[in-house]
């Protein structure tokens, strides 16, 4: 009669911990407002590295921000009143929208420098409290000094084609659209 070798429970429990420790994105520090107040009242920046950051994320927030062929669909993925005109028309001339832009974040100062690019943030109709980067990218609730995960700190890409009704992050139908 054979018998059966057993594994004890606490290394099952330790090799499952360190093999999801593993998976896990590793995470870097940020800042991240909801507005440039919020920021001005926070002690860790400056005033000028708090009006600068905003002013890149603003300057970001068209160029980036998921794009829509129709307010509906903006308002569908964004929520009553978290759509606006973008400055951008698509090839026939029709208006595009974008969600608002609802925070930014921006990196910690290292030796002088930024560790990361400020962008603008976002808020979908199906989670509003999580914090998004342009590219659907999670970066969490919190605000002020926080951790989020590296690839959430990449520059956001140049949305030039709108989504009709595809989800925020996912991809529909796609239309070319040209700044004007």
């Amino acid at each position: 009669m054979k018998r059966w070798k057993s594994i004890p429970i606490v290394m099952l429990t330790s090799v499952s911990l360190t093999a999801l420790t593993a998976c896990e994105e590793p995470q870097v520090d940020a800042l991240v407002f909801e507005n440039l107040a919020q920021c001005l009242d926070d002690t860790t920046m400056s005033r000028d590295e708090c009006e600068a950051n905003y002013k890149e994320a603003r300057a970001q927030h068209a160029a980036v921000a998921p794009k829509y062929a129709s307010k509906a669909d903006c308002l569908a993925d964004f929520g009553a009143g978290q759509c606006e005109e973008a400055p951008y028309k698509t090839q026939s001339g029709g208006s595009v929208f974008m969600p608002l832009m609802m925070g930014y974040m921006m990196g910690s100062m290292i030796g002088g420098r930024r560790s990361m690019v400020s962008q603008p943030l976002y808020r979908s109709n199906k989670s509003p409290g999580i914090f998004r980067t342009a590219d659907s990218r999670n970066v969490g609730t919190a605000t002020g000094r926080t951790q989020v995960a590296k690839s959430a700190t990449s520059r956001p890409s140049f949305k030039s084609s709108t989504t009709s009704r595809g989800g925020f992050g996912a991809s529909g139908r796609r239309f070319g659209s040209s700044a004007t």
